[in-house]
C-alpha cells in the first residue's frame, strides 16, 4: 500500500491537531509505535497528521516513526508555544527560523550550551520555503507574527528569570517543548521541516495560568494557520 504523503503535521495535544483531522476526506487512522496517525486528503493534498504527547522523547519518536511509515515530503510541528519576547503577545503567531535544545547542556567538558553532540550543531534551521509560506499564510490571515529562535526542552517555562535566560544565551524569541527534537530528527533524515506555534503564554511566572486560559484559543488559531497553509503550499 502507497504510503508516501506530501505534508506531515505534528501537534503535542489533542486540541492542536484536531480540527484538521476533521476536515480531511478519505482518512483513515493508522497505529504505528502507538501513535495514532491519520491520513487523508485536504484542498486536493496528501497528509498525515499525528498528536505526539508533550515533550522531546514523544516529539522525536513521533517524527521518526511518521518518516518511516508515511515518507512525508515536508513536516511541520504545529501548536502554542510561551513568548520570550516583546514582539510576541498571547494570540499572536511565531516563525521559527532556528530550533534549539535549551537543555543539552555539556558546557563542563568545553562545549557550547546547546550543542548537540554527532551533529555538532546548536542551531537547526527551518526550510526557508516553508516558513515563507506559513508567514505568507498569517499575513493574510490578519494576524500578528514574527519570525526567529524558538528554544525547546523539557521544562514549562514559568519563570521571568528563565525567560531572560533562554532569551540572552539563544536569542530566542518563543520556547516550547517538542520543536527543537522533531528539528533533529528532520535534519538527520534530511526531511524539510518548520515549526509555527501560536502565543499561549508569557513564559512568565504567571504563564501557568495564562496557558490554562488560553491554550483552546491559541490551539484554534495554529490550526487555522496550518489549514491555510496545506491550502496555498505547492
Amino acid at each position: 500500500m502507497e504510503c508516501k504523503v506530501q505534508i506531515g503535521i505534528i501537534g503535542a495535544m489533542k486540541v492542536e491537531i484536531e480540527g484538521i483531522n476533521e476536515m480531511m476526506e478519505n482518512k483513515e487512522t493508522l497505529t504505528l509505535s502507538g501513535i495514532s496517525f491519520v491520513r487523508g486528503d485536504l484542498f486536493g493534498k496528501k497528509i498525515v497528521t499525528a498528536v505526539c504527547g508533550i515533550g522531546k522523547v514523544f516529539a522525536a519518536m513521533c517524527a521518526q516513526t511518521m518518516i518511516l511509515g508515511f515518507s512525508p515530503e515536508i513536516i511541520i510541528n504545529s501548536g502554542v508555544a510561551g513568548s520570550l519576547c516583546e514582539e510576541l503577545s498571547i494570540g499572536d503567531v511565531v516563525i521559527g527560523e532556528k530550533l534549539v535544545q535549551h537543555d543539552i547542556d555539556t558546557t563542563a567538558l568545553g562545549d557550547e550550551k546547546g550543542l548537540i553532540s554527532g551533529i555538532n550543531k546548536v542551531y537547526i534551521e527551518t526550510d526557508e520555503k516553508i516558513s515563507a509560506v506559513l508567514k505568507k499564510c498569517v499575513e493574510s490571515m490578519g494576524i500578528n507574527s514574527h519570525s526567529g529562535t524558538i528554544a525547546s526542552g523539557d521544562s514549562f517555562i514559568n519563570d521571568c528569570e528563565k525567560k531572560k535566560e533562554l532569551a540572552q544565551t539563544f536569542g530566542a524569541v518563543a520556547c516550547e517543548m517538542e520543536g527543537g527534537a522533531m528539528a533533529q530528527v528532520c535534519y538527520i533524515n534530511k526531511i524539510p521541516f518548520s515549526v509555527m506555534r501560536a502565543i499561549s503564554d508569557g513564559g512568565d511566572d504567571n504563564s501557568h495560568l495564562d496557558y490554562n486560559e488560553f491554550l483552546k484559543m491559541a490551539s484554534l488559531r495554529s490550526v487555522e494557520v496550518m489549514k491555510k497553509f496545506v491550502e496555498i503550499y505547492e
